[in-house]
């Protein structure tokens, strides 16, 4: 454990602001910059949800899930998506004994607290679907037996930009089940000079320990810090901007669907996580208006007549947010 490691109980907004803090410090000993990718990963394991990293390869998606695992405490498990993957190979399966002419359950590599399901898009759909019933009930069932993975499990994917050659877009249902998508970009100028006289020089390594990146918490730090943050207040005027802002989304002509009453739920939870992270006990629309974009921009479908147009995503989102009022 390290030296900053959270032992006691988390029992205010201070506290979880502090735990946050002491998770960034030690991503950044392994990963430079990517802080707002950070954030969401943050608000994700605070919410109760999953987070889908979307980005060219070489900017660190990996590294960054592996040394947010190592810092949280949680056990870490990795699933290298390759097209030849079947669902079994994720979820495992009642293998038979011939030496004991019984069958027994072989668990797959699902059964952990974090799951590092790495470029998700480049497996078929039918793969894909072995990890729907985990991300939204948390349980996997094999032959009739439903098994539990636990409160804490959370997935966190990588893909590559659906543009590459050898991918398979992830279907709605699919994508619903994400809290977020973060688009993962291209570091500065600064950055990228910092990364390559860091790694240059250490290798290829890409074990956090290897970077001195040491856990901060536990799954009991984490459990109170969730606990905390279902106490953030979300006053009525909020909870109308936030209704506002999805049914925003429906009606639009550029847009051929629009968001869920899910999707609200799911934004007012992690606008309270982000909160509880900023040190506060009340949610600001700040914390909407920061959080919508990369909570919005995979549930929403552009018009045929917006994608001849070459309108993108962001963009529609971006002038969503902006016509829909803010409480002052």
């Amino acid at each position: 454990m390290g030296e900053d490691t959270v032992t006691g109980a988390i029992t205010t907004v201070e506290d979880v602001a502090a735990l946050a803090q002491a998770i960034r410090g030690e991503i950044g000993k392994a990963v430079v910059g990517q802080e707002q990718t950070v954030e969401v990963l943050l608000v994700g394991l605070f919410a109760g949800g999953h987070v889908l990293l979307e980005g060219p390869p070489g900017t660190a998606k990996t590294l960054l899930a592996r040394s947010f695992a190592r810092v949280i405490g949680l056990d870490f498990g990795r699933i290298q998506f390759t097209p030849d993957l079947m669902p079994g190979d994720i979820i495992g399966a009642n293998l038979f004994n011939f030496q004991t002419s019984t069958f027994t359950l072989t668990r797959g590599p699902i059964f952990t607290d974090l799951l590092l399901a790495d470029e998700i898009n480049r497996t078929p759909p039918k793969t894909q679907a072995a990890l729907l019933e985990a991300m939204q009930e948390r349980t996997v069932t094999i032959d009739g037996e439903s098994l539990s993975l636990g409160e804490r499990f959370m997935v966190v994917a990588t893909q590559n930009p659906i543009e590459q050659q050898g991918v398979y877009p992830l279907p709605e249902a699919q994508l619903d089940r994400f809290l977020f998508k973060q688009i993962v970009d291209y570091p500065s100028a600064a950055e990228e000079r910092r990364i390559i006289a860091a790694h240059g020089a250490h290798g290829h390594a890409m074990e956090p320990a290897e970077w001195g990146v040491a856990p901060v918490a536990n799954a009991a730090a984490i459990a109170d810090a969730i606990a905390v943050v279902g106490q953030v207040r979300l006053v009525d005027e909020l909870i109308d901007y936030i209704t506002a802002l999805i049914r925003g989304t429906r009606g639009v002509a550029d847009l051929q669907s629009g968001a869920s009453p899910r999707a609200g739920a799911m934004l007012a939870g992690a606008a309270r996580a982000r909160a509880a992270i900023d040190g506060r006990d009340f949610v600001i629309p700040d914390d909407v208006k920061a959080l919508a974009p990369a909570l919005l921009r995979h549930r929403l479908i552009l018009s045929p007549a917006a994608e001849i147009d070459g309108r993108a995503i962001e963009d529609v989102v971006a002038s969503i947010i902006e016509t829909i009022e803010a409480p002052r």
